[in-house]
């Protein structure tokens, strides 16, 4: 491995423990009742050191509450490139982005709990990526539905609304609670396929 390969590497593994440090302290005390001292006294470092990172608290919420929507729509778009039917597109969509949700709970719940003290430019590009998520499912229930995979009267609408079923997992999660991640993902997937199903004739 080249130096320069593995100074990349060090730094994102410091500016990542900076993030996580950050996030259980957004997620127990909230963004306004955390310090950048506190955060420093929690990783045994100084404050310039958070500075060499990122340039205030505001930026550190920034970074948190974007980590689910661009993961999200990573993995929306490795799906859509893939040559699979328009229903196996989506099952590994609602699939992955749920594993998404779970992983990065903490993330989740502090964006929807603080959304309100990101910046005001900051909350318009976060909410521009949920925009691009949603209408990028919306083209694959559109070709779905063009195709009879789907009965989607709206696919935008319906788009908007999976992203919000899927979401919402964050919120009620256990991770010691009565259902797996698997058994919750699967519950997902049928009940996102149930939304979407072509209407049986009588």
């Amino acid at each position: 491995m080249r130096t320069s390969e593995l100074k990349t590497e060090v730094q994102e593994f410091k500016r990542q423990r900076i993030l996580e440090e950050a996030r259980e302290l957004f997620y127990a005390h909230g963004y306004e009742g955390t310090t950048l001292d506190a955060i420093a006294d929690g990783l045994k470092v100084t404050k310039p050191f958070i500075y060499s990172y990122f340039r205030n608290k505001s930026e550190i919420l920034r970074a948190i509450c974007e980590i689910g929507i661009r993961s999200s729509l990573v993995a929306l778009d490795e799906a859509m490139a893939r040559k699979l039917p328009p229903r196996e597109k989506l099952r590994i969509i609602v699939d992955n982005v749920t594993s998404i949700i779970l992983k990065n709970q903490k993330y989740i719940v502090v964006y929807e709990r603080e959304e309100k003290n990101l910046d005001a430019e900051d909350a318009k590009e976060l909410m521009n990526l949920r925009r691009e998520f949603g209408t990028r499912l919306a083209t694959l229930l559109q070709a779905g539905a063009e195709s009879g995979d789907f009965d989607v009267a709206d696919p935008l609408l319906t788009a908007v609304s999976i992203g919000g079923l899927v979401t919402w997992v964050a919120t009620w999660y256990r991770p010691l609670g009565r259902w797996s991640q698997t058994e919750i993902t699967m519950h997902m997937i049928r009940n996102v396929e149930r939304m979407v199903a072509p209407r049986v004739p009588n």
